[in-house]
């Protein structure tokens, strides 16, 4: 018989399903939950899909063999914008369009072999998840950690919705192409900055994330140490006889020739109020996005108020307040001191409208007039580690580091009473409203006897209205003729439902917590979180490193507040990994325009097209959909079988790191599996093979180490190893049964449709997925023998084997008996035979 995993596959996981092997049971054993980021339900799964769950899987079985009763769920995040744009493009319902994608990517999952435990499966849409996300909610909003504000949003004034900095692409929405707007709405807001710094410092203690996670969560967080002030003014409108600022330069405030504040600053908003020109000014700045790297791309324009303000140390000393399109009136307090000298945006600016530039420090030696030169045509922006020269400095050395210096001006404007040092975050509280449909509804109604009232539990679920259409933009809730009209539940009088629904980070927040109990009649239970959780390993893309995992960490402690998590659980994830792409090649041809058009990898042999065009070949590159360079996993499984794409996308590179799927590569893939297939074939009597038994005992120990580390592509090269040791054995019986049956047990994890083969053929007892994991004998990983390669002429040509305390002369006359070197000498006796103990034996012919 042939490898036909066409045939052995599918009766494998039939076996699996009917023994429920995968069932994850609360019960007595150490646990072990692995967790993979759950996927949006586009369509179809990708190889990206592949590598992500067969990693996850790898670590499910090999914990389970170790004796773990494992929690490994699969869920869907299905909330969206995806499924509304397909309803707007396509016809036909977000829900709907949204669970035919679950079914077919489930149908499409399962062959792959994965040991999830189906029972477990939700998708975020489904009614009993949004009653348990709205009844946390409800929570929050009673424990403070919910409140509601005026904020300044972008706003897509085509699509009528707000976007998330995310969504915001070159200053256009990322969907429609319409300029966004800033407008102020009344949001929804999580308390996440309350959280600021135990989620920076509690980094430090997750030692099982990657490096380079902890460092982008830390910059996003960004704490900062620096000075908060006041500027009086001198001629503003009444009720701004002060504008206060905060800064982490402050040992820039001799240089400062500006003041600046937001287009959404209250005194911003009195100017433009009797000010037509300035009113302009301000709804033209409102058009730029709220992101940074907006921001820094635009032009930097201003509005010359007139207002002026006294500098806190020198009264006579007076700044234009300016208007900026540059300054976000939620960062900081709206407002800010120009230190053009040493700011590249604030040089732009006061270049642009003849403004003072004065440097406050400049190059190791300078002196004032020679710093000042230094700035007048570019700023001067040294790091804050550097030792620069202070010409307008706080402290009696003038050469210290920036570091230094901004404690020395914090000291001098706390002594001289006129600022207070302060650290502050860059992390913000959490806007949750989206004005879209296809989102949990937030479960508060307006009322206008008792203004916001939050809904009761007893009448959660609140649902969406699923008579609803999508050829007007904006939400369509807010234009549905009854589902908005309710009752107060505070004073049963005529109220209106609150129309936003919540942002999707919110249902991927808290979806590890319910996999624990996922069929509970409250969020979590209290029994099951406090077994299974935290989760003891979670892998997904990096590219969720920062906001996800985010949330997440703020939701677990609210979580732990409201009395749905264990005090444990306040950092939900032990360990994080984040794997690497799957990348192709793209090809291409070009129309009659010079325009690039497509091909799929199928479409494409020898570099040409069916009809012989040649195209182009672009090097590796992330799978897209749009560039066509993706590979369909369904057909891989079909032709030859889903051990072949888990082997892969295991074996070619580190995991952490990209992996190019190729042809070439899965066809040798698929050929090693079947020469692994045929080594139970026949295996032949004869003497024990002491050699082979320590070879297996060294792969248990060198795989499990692998494993351990999540460096798979070392265990399958142990793999091979292995079964090249036992192809090349030449004994017998008992001690090459038993090889066969641990290769089945380290490869199953793996591949473990192939290891269920050889563990039967191998005589092995049931099922290989019940068996447990092997141990290494200690006294077998020592070995007596040294393995010396034998370099003939330079090359290596051939290896031996032989005890450790072997004298030179018997090493040397075991060489000359040795077939191949025998070939090369062809009955001379060689020139030069140099024994280098324990390393090597060169020989010259």
């Amino acid at each position: 018989m042939s490898y036909d995993p066409a045939k052995s596959e599918t009766r494998w996981q039939a076996a699996w399903e009917a023994s429920e092997a995968f069932l994850a049971t609360r019960d007595d054993r150490p646990k072990y939950y692995v967790l993979e980021m759950f996927p949006y339900p586009s369509g179809r799964i990708h190889m990206g899909h592949v590598r992500n769950y067969t990693m996850g899987d790898v670590v499910a079985r090999y914990k389970r063999a170790q004796g773990f009763s494992v929690l490994h769920p699969m869920g869907w995040d299905a909330f969206g914008m995806p499924a509304e744009n397909a309803a707007m493009e396509q016809g036909g319902h977000p829900r709907t369009w949204t669970y035919n994608n679950i079914a077919t990517m489930r149908e499409q999952l399962k062959p792959l072999g994965l040991s999830i435990d189906w029972s477990r499966e939700f998708a975020t849409c489904d009614d009993d998840y949004v009653g348990q996300q709205q009844s946390m909610f409800l929570d929050f909003l009673d424990a403070g950690l919910i409140y509601r504000k005026n904020a300044v949003v972008n706003w897509d004034p085509v699509d009528m919705t707000v976007l998330a900095n995310e969504q915001v692409e070159n200053g256009r929405g990322w969907r429609s192409g319409a300029l966004v707007e800033r407008r102020e709405l009344t949001q929804w807001f999580f308390r996440i900055s309350d959280y600021s710094d135990e989620l920076l410092t509690a980094l430090d203690d997750l030692n099982g994330w990657p490096e380079k996670v902890r460092l982008m969560q830390q910059n996003w967080i960004g704490r900062s140490r620096g000075l908060q002030f006041s500027f009086e003014t001198a001629n503003a409108p009444e009720g701004f006889d002060k504008i206060e600022v905060y800064t982490t330069r402050p040992d820039t405030l001799r240089g400062a020739s500006f003041v600046a504040i937001s287009a959404d600053h209250p005194l911003a908003k009195a100017i433009e109020a009797g000010n037509p020109e300035a009113a302009a000014f301000a709804a033209e700045a409102r058009q730029i996005g709220t992101t940074e790297e907006e921001l820094e791309k635009a032009p930097k324009v201003g509005f010359d108020t007139g207002i002026r303000v006294r500098h806190p140390l020198d009264p006579t000393w007076e700044l234009p307040v300016w208007i900026a399109n540059f300054v976000l009136m939620d960062y900081g307090t709206g407002a800010i001191f120009g230190s053009p000298a040493h700011d590249e945006r604030d040089h732009e600016f006061a270049t642009k409208y003849g403004l003072e530039i004065r440097a406050t420090f400049g190059e190791k030696g300078m002196d004032q007039a020679q710093a000042d030169a230094l700035v007048a045509s570019a700023p001067y922006v040294p790091t804050k580690t550097e030792v620069v020269t202070y010409v307008r400095g706080f402290a009696g050395e003038t050469d210290q580091t920036g570091e230094a210096a901004v404690a020395a001006a914090i000291d001098f404007a706390e002594t001289a009473g006129f600022g207070q040092g302060v650290t502050k975050y860059r992390l913000r509280d959490w806007g949750i409203s989206r004005q879209r449909y296809w989102g949990c509804p937030i479960p508060v109604v307006h009322c206008d006897a008792c203004g916001t009232v939050p809904e009761k539990k007893e009448n959660l679920p609140i649902l969406l209205p699923q008579d609803v259409t999508f050829d007007v933009p904006g939400n369509p809730l807010d234009r549905h003729p009854t589902w908005r009209n309710t009752t107060c539940p505070n004073c049963g009088k005529p109220a209106r439902r609150e129309t936003d629904t919540m942002d999707t980070f919110v249902d991927s927040s808290w979806y590890y917590a319910r996999f624990t109990a996922p069929h509970a009649a409250t969020p979590t239970v209290r029994e099951d979180a406090d077994y299974w959780m935290n989760v003891d390993q979670y892998i997904g893309g990096i590219e969720h490193a920062i906001l996800h995992l985010l949330y997440s960490r703020f939701f677990a402690r609210a979580m732990v507040k409201t009395n749905h998590l264990p005090e444990k659980s306040r950092e939900p994830f032990n360990a994080l990994f984040t794997q690497g792409m799957v990348t192709h090649e793209i090809y291409l041809t070009r129309d009659e325009r010079g325009r690039a058009v497509y091909h799929l990898p199928e479409d494409v042999t020898d570099g040409k097209l069916a009809d012989g065009t040649v195209v182009e070949i672009i090097p590796s590159a992330k799978m897209s959909k749009s560039k066509k360079n993706v590979v369909d996993p369904v057909n891989i499984v079909e032709n030859f079988g889903a051990d072949t794409a888990r082997w892969f996308m295991l074996s070619d590179s580190p995991p952490e790191r990209d992996v190019e799927w190729t042809a070439s590569g899965a066809e040798a893939s698929n050929r090693f599996l079947s020469r692994v297939w045929r080594l139970a074939d026949a295996i032949p009597e004869g003497d024990e093979d002491l050699d082979l038994t320590r070879a297996t005992h060294r792969a248990i120990d060198e795989i499990t180490r692998s494993i351990d580390s999540f460096a798979f592509n070392k265990a399958v090269a142990k793999v091979y190893e292995l079964a090249n040791a036992i192809g090349k054995s030449t004994g017998g019986g008992d001690s090459r049964r038993a090889a066969l049956r641990i290769l089945a047990q380290l490869m199953a994890p793996m591949v473990p449709h192939l290891a269920e083969d050889l563990w039967a053929k191998a005589g092995g007892a049931g099922m290989v997925v019940d068996a447990a994991w092997p141990k290494a004998d200690p006294a077998l990983l020592v070995d007596d023998n040294l393995v010396l390669p034998i370099q003939i002429n330079g090359k290596r040509r051939a290896e031996i084997s032989v005890p450790k305390d072997m004298s030179k002369e018997e090493i040397e006359a075991l060489v000359l008996q040795d077939e191949t070197v025998q070939r090369f000498l062809e009955g001379s006796a060689p020139k030069k035979l140099i024994v280098v103990p324990g390393r090597i034996v060169n020989v010259v012919v």
